[in-house]
Order: C-alpha cells, then structure tokens, then sequence
C-alpha cells in the first residue's frame, strides 16, 4: 500500500473529495489522506453532496492540519491548489510531490461540486496512478 497525502489550504473541498476517490477507486493500491495549510472548521456541504451523489461514503471527514500528519509515512504528496504548492512544508524525509490544481467550487452551486469531483476523478487518479509507478 502507498500512502497519499492530498494537501491544499482549507482541506474542505477539493483535497475531501480527492481522499475519498482515490481511496474508493485506487482502494487496493492506495491509501490516501488529506490536509491543509489553514484547514476551515468543516468541511463544504457542497463536497459531502456531491461525494453522497456519486454513492461514496463520507463518515468521517473533517479538515485536518498538515502538521498533524507531518510524522506518517508518506510516499506523495499532490498538492491541488496553487497556495498549498506554495506553502507546502518540509517533510521530515524526501517526499514525491505533484502538483495538480482544481477549480476551487466554495459560494457555487452543487453543480460546480459534482463537475469539480468528476474532474478530481478523471484526471487525479491517472496522475496518482503514474506518480507511483501502478
């Protein structure tokens, strides 16, 4: 199993929805985990909605601080938004990091969501999958 570390600033959104995908579609390959750089205190309605859409299971998500997870053993990190590529911190050991940035949906309706999730799906997954090697 690799461990997958999908960073971004608020860790209510967009790096939500992309733990949840890869641990669905990549489930045994892959465990992934998320954080941010200033996490919010929930995570977005519109992302549990739109990961609900798709029948995938939400128990459990909340934001969590980068600095909470700097200790595991991480084998990439994929950064989806510019400032959390920007302010991402030094890991302990040598991380692989990829960059992949998304439309950030927050204020838009659920449609935004779900087209934001499908393209997290259509273009994280393959990316993670070759970053490792699988």
């Amino acid at each position: 199993m690799k461990n997958v570390l999908i960073l971004c600033t608020g860790n209510s959104c967009r790096s939500q929805m992309a733990e949840v995908l890869l641990n669905h579609d990549l489930s045994s390959q892959v465990h992934a985990l998320s954080a941010g750089t200033r996490p919010q205190p929930r995570v977005a309605e519109g992302a549990i909605a739109a990961l609900r859409a798709a029948g995938l299971n939400t128990e459990g998500l909340y934001p969590k601080d980068v600095d909470a997870v700097m200790h595991q053993d991480i084998d990439l990190v994929v950064t989806v938004c510019d400032n959390a590529r920007e302010t991402c911190p030094v890991f302990p050991r040598p991380v692989k990091a990829i960059h992949l940035p998304f439309h950030d949906p927050h204020g838009e309706p659920l449609e935004s969501f779900l087209a934001v999730r499908d393209d997290i799906r259509a273009r994280l997954i393959p990316a993670v999958r070759e970053a490792l090697g699988l």
